[in-house]
Order: structure tokens, then sequence, then C-alpha cells
């Protein structure tokens, strides 16, 4: 959770990362056309919120490729992807039209929400303050508390596309 005091961010309480049967926390992060986007506005479905290291990085397009690949069968299960990145809207722009995704790619460019998840990568490439979200995949269900949970602290390895779609039927 983000704390603000006087329009600045002061603390995150959250230092570990959310728990299955938790509420999943709430964001608000621009999407590639600069509208501001809430987890609310996703509510009434099974959401499957990804979280990629870099936009255009060769793991993170694959990733995202195949969740475009699936968004049919997915949306057919009655689930919405969601992906968020640490950059920032005109990155993920480019990236989003590059290969023609058809759901939202956020861009957390203060890096607030991937705090909030606790999925922090600090100096990533062993490059100081360079932080990204670990590669990361949660599926919040209609009550909005996550319901499925899988992190990964190697940024090049992806997730289980089967284990997602057999859990979410």
């Amino acid at each position: 959770m983000t704390v603000f005091e006087n329009g600045l961010i002061v603390l995150h309480l959250r230092a570990d990362m959310v728990q299955i049967g938790e509420m999943a926390p709430g964001f608000e992060l621009p999407d590639t056309e600069l509208k501001m986007r809430t987890l609310g506005e996703f509510g009434g479905k099974k959401i499957v919120l990804t979280f990629i290291v870099a936009a255009s990085s060769p793991v993170c397009e694959t990733e995202l490729c195949r969740f475009r690949d699936s968004w049919q069968e997915i949306s057919e299960l009655g689930a919405q992807v969601v992906a968020i990145s640490n950059d920032g809207p005109f990155a993920n722009k480019a990236f989003a039209e590059k290969n023609g995704f058809k759901f939202p790619l956020l861009g957390d460019y203060t890096s607030s929400t991937i705090r909030d998840y606790g999925v922090l990568m600090k100096d990533l490439l062993h490059i100081k303050d360079y932080n990204a979200a670990k590669r990361s995949v949660f599926i919040i269900n209609q009550d909005g508390k996550i319901a499925y949970r899988w992190v990964s602290d190697d940024p090049l390895v992806e997730p289980d596309y089967d284990e997602i779609k057999k859990f979410l039927k």
C-alpha cells in the first residue's frame, strides 16, 4: 500500500508479496492512450494481471504475444488480460502497436503498483537503481482477491501459459 503525504509518496507499507486470498491492491495507471485505468474498471471478470520486465525486451515480447494469441480463449473463460510494465505510456504504445495487443498495457513508471504487489526487481542487470518488475502473473477473482500467483526472480523465465489457462477453467 502506498501512503501519500502532501501529494508525495512517503512510504510503501508492503515489503512482501501479495498472498493468495488477499485483496488485490488497487491501482490507477496510464494506458497507451494516456487514459488513466483502474483495477476496479475491470471488475466483473477474472483478471490475468501480468507484470513484465521491460517493453520491447525479447522475453516480454514473447510473453505478451502468447497472451495476445490466447486472448480469445482467455476471454471465453471469462477473464481479461491486463499487463503492467515500469515503462512510460509512449514506450508501451510503440510496443503494443508493433505487436497488436488487444489488452491494456499500463505504465507504472514510478513502480508504485509493482511495489504494492511485492514484485520489484532492484538493480536489473546489476545496474544500480535500474528497477523493474519481476516477471509475474496474478489471477484476480471477481471478488477482487488474489486466486493465483506466479513470480520469477529470473527475468528470462516465462510463465506456464497452459497452467494459467487451466486455472481459469
